[in-house]
């Protein structure tokens, strides 16, 4: 399940503050746009967790 436009507008990494975008496959996260960080947040039952421990870091 998408996440609201609006919501998604006011979302920002918590790690360097750089916008989000969303992605759903293979598993839905919202992902940090700056090269630098590069940070993938799960997204539970349509929630961000926006806790850098819980973070993905890229590959």
């Amino acid at each position: 399940m998408p996440l609201e436009a609006g919501l998604l507008e006011i979302l920002a990494c918590p790690e360097c503050h750089a916008p989000l975008h969303e992605e759903t496959e293979p598993t839905p996260e919202l992902v940090c746009e700056s090269k630098s960080c590069g940070l993938a947040y799960p997204v539970r039952d349509g929630i961000p967790v926006l806790l850098v421990d819980e973070a993905r870091r890229p590959a």
